[in-house]
């Protein structure tokens, strides 16, 4: 177990401008920055940050409320993207003793400035911490625009961040995703990790890595004194689960593991926060492709004809059904022996998920 503390504020903060090299920014260009996101909406309260609509046009055509923060217990705050599809995913701030960790950022340059402006008026000063739960592109991408953060992640994390590059982009290429930096973990762990926010005043904030799972280098921050979880997207809500680059049995190990803690606040990676049913409600799912991949594998039948009937079924309501055909691959994988987080041909079968499903899947990001 490794132990970080969180520094303290060192010199002005602010946005960087994004046509170059990031560095720190004067103190009146971060006051510029806040003020823009103030003037775009009102605040009620700390509770309720928002509406701010400065994230571009991608804001007008997603169902739902625009992104903001709540605040989930005292100096815990969750940031939801609604409606929580394609590259729409959750972060977190945490705040203590003049202190703040960020745990994800968002997918393109201008919901990653909106996600700034919005942490600046919760928290003194810009995240000295910064945690990613996995190397998807929607929850790292926005690295860039936080220089003043120490990047941290499970070792995987990093050299899937390195290795990934923008790749996310080239699959959607109508977003605006504006002029992205790839920005990796510096500081990276294996089991688990503790941060020390706030001083003596402050708390614990732990990260675990249960193993392959929604990715092979997935973390969970957990807030044991708050009894909140941050899972990223071993947990969805509303929204279909996401298992090829990890493991399915991988998954529901990890569910067992969020049960385990015995949190009463739920923050998924994608979809609004809950509490444990949001657990039972995934492993309800994956249980059923276990279920169907034991199935077409006695049957001979491959996992493009069960994506199709009996296709979602019972979790038709969810977003982004289409995910069922490649996360029936990696089940048919682990059906035949392959081991949790055995590499699959990603790229292959988004090919195959995007022509099963007549076109590529939908992305507001």
């Amino acid at each position: 177990m490794g132990e970080v503390g969180a520094l303290g504020a060192r010199g002005a903060v602010g946005a960087a401008d994004g046509r170059g090299p990031v560095g720190p920014v004067s103190a009146a260009e971060s006051a510029e920055s806040a003020d823009a996101a103030e003037s775009a909406g009102t605040a009620d309260s700390a509770e309720d940050v928002g509406p701010v609509d400065d994230a571009g046009p991608a804001d007008a055509v997603v169902p739902g409320a625009p992104a903001r923060f709540t605040e989930l217990a005292d100096g815990v705050f969750g940031y939801v993207q609604p409606d929580g599809g394609w590259c729409l995913n959750n972060a977190g701030l945490l705040v203590a003793g003049g202190e703040s960790v960020l745990i994800d950022t968002v997918a393109t340059e201008a919901r990653a400035r909106r996600l700034r402006a919005l942490a600046l008026r919760l928290a003194p000063a810009a995240p000295r911490l910064l945690v990613n739960t996995h190397f998807h592109g929607d929850h790292t991408f926005g690295n860039f625009l936080f220089p003043e953060a120490t990047v941290v992640a499970h070792a995987h994390a990093r050299e899937d961040v390195l290795r990934a590059g923008l790749h996310l982009t080239g699959l959607w290429p109508e977003v605006r995703w504006g002029d992205l930096r790839v920005v990796p973990p510096s500081v990276t762990y294996r089991d688990r990790m503790t941060l020390h926010i706030g001083g003596a005043d402050g708390f614990p904030v732990e990260l675990l890595h249960p193993g392959p799972a929604h990715t092979t280098g997935d973390t969970v921050v957990w807030l044991p004194e708050q009894r909140v979880v941050f899972t990223g997207d071993l947990v969805m809500s509303r929204v279909t689960p996401f298992c090829v680059m990890g493991s399915v049995s991988g998954s529901l190990k990890a569910l067992e593991t969020l049960r385990a803690l015995g949190a009463e606040t739920v923050v998924p990676g994608h979809g609004p926060v809950g509490g444990p049913e949001l657990l039972d409600a995934d492993e309800g799912y994956l249980r059923r492709l276990q279920r169907l991949a034991t199935a077409g594998l006695a049957t001979g039948l491959p996992p493009a004809h069960l994506a199709h009937d009996p296709g979602p079924g019972p979790y038709a309501d969810l977003l982004d059904t289409e995910r069922l055909l490649p996360n029936l691959h990696r089940a048919y994988a682990e059906a035949r022996g392959a081991p949790p987080g055995a590499p699959l041909d990603i790229p292959a079968l988004f090919h195959e998920m995007t022509e099963h499903h007549g076109g590529a899947p939908a992305c507001y990001a």
